[in-house]
């Protein structure tokens, strides 16, 4: 019955020849892939950052009840090219998505930012958990409670009327989301 697996001496070989052309390819690294929202501009990843705290650090308390509870200052960079607008919603998902803000229709632009305290003057805010319009800083009852922060790029402008939940801009945007960008925050009060 004739052999069907190859002969050992062509794999010996077969990998010897890998071997050599791994070596001669230098120390080369491997490197790490960013994911790419689908039509990003200049090949930048849709990004959501504060000035103020890391993703994943500590929201300093100006941000919060404990402080001035004014909106903390974020940036963004990489909105695809076709977005209209920009939606934001923050949520406190350590206390049943509790929600501490709710912003849309922002003029979509490549990369640009909201000033610390920009809730207090802008339109285009619907209603937090707390009952009120704008941002509500983070407030936990107990512990660390973490913040997440999630900018939506939109290919349409929203038509919501009044001051809308985060549930009905969530029905609002289906369909519509081109990229998503997070940023997320931890805050544990002082007292």
């Amino acid at each position: 019955m004739p052999r069907t697996d190859p002969p050992r001496l062509a794999i010996g070989v077969a990998f010897a020849l890998a071997g050599a052309w791994l070596a001669a390819c230098g120390d080369t690294q491997p490197t790490e892939s960013v994911m790419q929202s689908p039509g990003a501009t200049d090949g930048n990843a849709f990004t959501l950052v504060s000035p103020e705290f890391a993703d994943g650090g500590a929201i300093p308390a100006r941000y919060s009840c404990d402080g001035d509870d004014v909106s903390p200052p974020l940036e963004w960079r990489g909105t695809p090219e076709a977005a209209v607008t920009l939606a934001l919603l923050v949520e406190d998902p350590d206390a049943g998505g509790f929600v501490h803000w709710v912003v849309y229709n922002v003029d979509a632009s490549a990369s640009g930012g909201l000033p610390a305290d920009w809730s207090r003057e802008a339109e285009f805010q619907g209603s937090n958990s707390f009952g009120s319009i704008g941002y509500r800083g983070p407030c936990p009852p107990s512990g660390e409670h973490r913040y997440v922060f999630t900018l939506l790029a939109l290919d349409t402008m929203l038509e919501l009327a009044g001051s809308p939940t985060a549930d009905r801009l969530t029905d609002a945007v289906a369909g519509h989301v081109l990229a998503e960008a997070r940023l997320g925050g931890i805050y544990r009060r002082s007292r």
